[in-house]
This record gives structure tokens, C-alpha cells and sequence, in this order.
């Protein structure tokens, strides 16, 4: 048995709605943030598949460009999870509701 558009489409919302549940039920800011690329993955697979179905290229190009951003993304984004935690020793997103110092 092949796998069809629908396996991956079902593959790609569950993976989504994992993402999605990691963002809104965790406090840590690396389970959010871990949360948030797993979501952007879910896209990813789902751009592929579509993709792959059309047979046309397009998907693929556009998986390209979102791999890169998501590697900026986490350099960025690590780099300030790093420097909040080390400013205010603390990883939890409700202690890092305010900004103030």
C-alpha cells in the first residue's frame, strides 16, 4: 500500500496540532519555541506533498525559503532565549511577561 495525499495531510495536521498544543500548554520558552518549528515543519511536509501530488516544483521551492528562514529564526531566537535567561535567570514564560528591568 502506497501513501497517499491524505496520509500526509493527516501526518501534517497532527504534527501541527502538536506544535500548536506545545506553544499554548507549555510555559518553558524552549518548549514554545521547539513547538513553533514543529509547526513549521507540519507546513513544510504538507507544501511537499501538495507538491509532489501537482507534479510541479513549486511547494518544493517554497519548503526551500521557509528551511531558511527557520534557521535564521533560530539563531535569532536562541540567542535571545539565551540572553533573557541569563538576564533574568529564568526560562518560564510567565516570568517573562514584562519587559521591565
Amino acid at each position: 500500500m502506497q501513501a497517499g495525499l491524505n496520509h500526509y495531510l493527516i501526518v501534517g495536521g497532527l504534527l501541527f496540532c502538536l506544535g500548536l498544543f506545545g506553544v499554548i500548554a507549555r510555559r518553558n520558552l524552549l518548549v514554545v519555541y521547539m513547538g513553533l518549528e514543529l509547526m513549521l515543519n507540519a507546513a513544510n511536509l504538507v507544501l511537499v506533498a501538495f507538491s509532489r501530488f501537482n507534479n510541479n516544483l513549486n511547494g518544493q521551492v517554497m519548503v526551500f525559503f521557509v528551511i531558511t528562514v527557520a534557521a535564521a529564526e533560530v539563531a535569532v531566537g536562541l540567542a535571545l532565549i539565551v540572553a533573557l535567561y541569563r538576564k533574568r535567570r529564568t526560562a518560564h514564560v510567565e516570568d517573562l511577561a514584562s519587559l521591565k528591568l
